[in-house]
């Protein structure tokens, strides 16, 4: 593999320690996810410049890269920047780790920045196809387009429902909401569907399809679901579990009577 990739990773552990000194004097997590969201999009976008794969792959793989990377990490920063508190998630981990926080997050920092480099891998992939298909190319366009929309459109809903007065204590069952408990978990485990598409044709093509199935593995089981549904169970007790038991967990479907 060349040096550039290389060098790429060890900057992105250098940027993930640094954060983590900086969350020694916060106490907020939250940021490493903004990081999570932009490294993967500034070094995915950099294979793809650097490579010398077919036009239409790099170009279709880099608009959608760019579009999900600038909303998806702007969205966190603005959520991370206007909130006081940590999000539950890593308040969470912090009750439950206690003495072992620091060492823990440190080592889950450098998980972060290592799975990104990963993540970003794919568009080396893409960046190096040198025979496409126009029709999966723009499949898979259209999926990650449909995908980041509704992802968009999911975070919105639900950013305008915590601004009602009465939202304290609440479920948010409006719009994507009443199909489907984590609308913004599916569409971003989607969006991972596309490159995939894009890919066949390339040479190492086919090991894409383990992307959609390492985000579901971590939304499902390690980050996501478990560490979100906690708290929404602390914070909204038998209104949360009334959600649980007429909602579907992942997939949108329609709820339960």
């Amino acid at each position: 593999m060349p040096e550039i990739h290389y060098l790429l990773l060890i900057a992105l552990l250098i940027v993930a320690s640094v954060l983590w000194l900086q969350q020694l004097q916060t106490r907020n997590a939250g940021w490493v996810d903004v990081f999570w969201s932009w490294s993967v999009g500034v070094v995915g976008l950099i294979f793809l410049v650097m490579g010398s794969g077919a036009s239409l792959p790099r170009w279709a793989a880099g608009a959608l890269l760019l579009l999900w990377s600038v909303r998806l990490g702007s969205h966190i920063f603005r959520r991370v920047a206007s909130e006081s508190h940590e999000d539950g998630r890593y308040a969470a981990m912090r009750e439950a780790l206690q003495e072992k926080t620091q060492p823990v997050f440190l080592l889950f920092y450098w998980g972060q920045a290592l799975l990104a480099w990963g993540f970003a891998l794919t568009f080396w992939v893409i960046g190096s196809q040198q025979h496409s298909y126009g029709i999966t190319v723009v499949l898979g366009a259209c999926l990650g387009v449909l995908a980041i929309a509704g992802e968009s459109l999911a975070d919105r809903q639900l950013s305008r429902f915590k601004q009602k007065p009465d939202s304290a204590g609440r479920t948010c069952r409006e719009g994507l909401w009443r199909y489907s408990r984590h609308p913004n978990y599916f569409f971003e485990w989607l969006h991972w569907c596309s490159y995939p598409l894009i890919a066949i044709g390339a040479t190492q093509g086919a090991w894409l399809w383990c992307l959609p199935l390492a985000m579901f593995v971590f939304l499902w089981f390690v980050t996501g679901i478990p560490y979100t549904e906690k708290q929404a169970l602390k914070s909204r007790g038998d209104d949360y579990r009334d959600y649980q038991r007429t909602t579907s967990a992942f997939f949108p479907w329609r709820p339960k009577s």
